[in-house]
């Protein structure tokens, strides 16, 4: 199974994670990133590179975030791959406090 998104990443877009992913499988628009469940090779390396809980195993995904899944498989595939680390967004520190992380 493939490694999903979760909400926890929009309007973060921390990228730590696409830098230790070796198969390009993250891809982004302007509010967070997702992952394309077809290239994801389930290593698990992005989970702990994610400063704010937003990478799940498909199986694990919290309860009512199962949405994600969908969301990753339909959207990652039309968009650019990001495999470089980028800045985050402005609104990151604020969503990551909001989370308490």
């Amino acid at each position: 199974m493939a490694f999903v998104v979760t909400g926890n990443c929009e309007n973060c877009r921390f990228t730590d994670c696409v830098t230790v992913c070796p198969v390009d499988c993250f891809h982004g628009d302007d509010k967070m990133l997702y992952i394309d469940p077809d290239e994801c090779i389930d290593c698990a390396a992005c989970v702990p590179e994610c400063p704010v809980e937003a990478i799940y195993e498909e199986s694990e995904v919290p309860v009512g975030q199962e949405k994600w899944i969908a969301i990753n498989a339909e959207r990652a595939p039309e968009l650019p791959v990001v495999s470089d680390k980028e800045d985050e967004l402005p609104t990151a520190a604020e969503k990551r406090t909001e989370l308490g992380l």
